[in-house]
């Protein structure tokens, strides 16, 4: 799959559990389009929000999904606790292929990036030479990497997981010591800079 969503939730303080377990119900229904690839309630970073990650075979089974739970009378079943619900769509970086669904976490980071207005290509060739390197052994994996077709573009999502917490510190600390990342030419391309972690609901296919 080359094509993907991502639905970002943000709730009422206090309502993570509750819509969860609500989320798990709608999301599995047999009306539902796309294939769920994962689920995460944030900890870290912009708190009281889940993200839900999509897959689609094509265009027409991203629009029959949009449409389908926009015309909805609370399609997800989390409407007492929702504020706000954000949609977003991105394609896959395509020298790239996700990591298989298992447990890779459980600590995942959600980093979005907006980037100057001709900075996705340079962005693209940076990556292609440098993810391999970052990925080897003695680093860690990425599950993978997005750039936006909607909203503010250019800009791309990238999503990695982590046992721990202090792993993460230690890998990103030796991969910029080591000269291995952040990619070449990178810097000069970004205008801002987000960064969540976030935790994997029980249901979701990475863990």
């Amino acid at each position: 799959m080359k094509l993907y969503e991502l639905l970002t939730f943000t709730l009422r303080v206090r309502t993570q559990a509750q819509a969860l377990q609500q989320l798990e119900a709608s999301l599995f229904g047999p009306q539902v389009g796309g294939t769920l690839i994962g689920c995460w309630a944030s900890e870290i970073g912009a708190l009281n929000q889940i993200a839900v990650l999509r897959g689609f075979a094509d265009e027409q089974a991203r629009l029959t999904e949009r449409d389908r739970y926009l015309l909805a009378k609370d399609a997800f079943g989390i409407e007492q606790y929702l504020l706000d619900m954000n949609v977003a769509n991105y394609t896959l970086f395509p020298f790239l292929e996700p990591l298989q669904p298992g447990a890779h976490g459980p600590f995942y980071e959600l980093r979005e990036y907006n980037l100057i207005p001709s900075g996705l290509a340079p962005t693209l060739e940076g990556w292609e030479k440098a993810v391999g390197p970052r990925t080897a052994a003695g680093y860690s994996q990425v599950f993978a990497a997005f750039y936006a077709t909607d909203g503010r573009t250019p800009r791309y999502l990238h999503i990695w997981p982590y046992a721990s917490l202090e792993q993460r510190l230690d890998v990103r600390t030796r991969a910029v010591k080591d000269g291995v990342w952040p990619p070449e030419n990178s810097g000069p391309q970004l205008r801002e800079m987000f960064s969540t972690v976030c935790l994997p609901a029980a249901f979701s296919p990475l863990q």
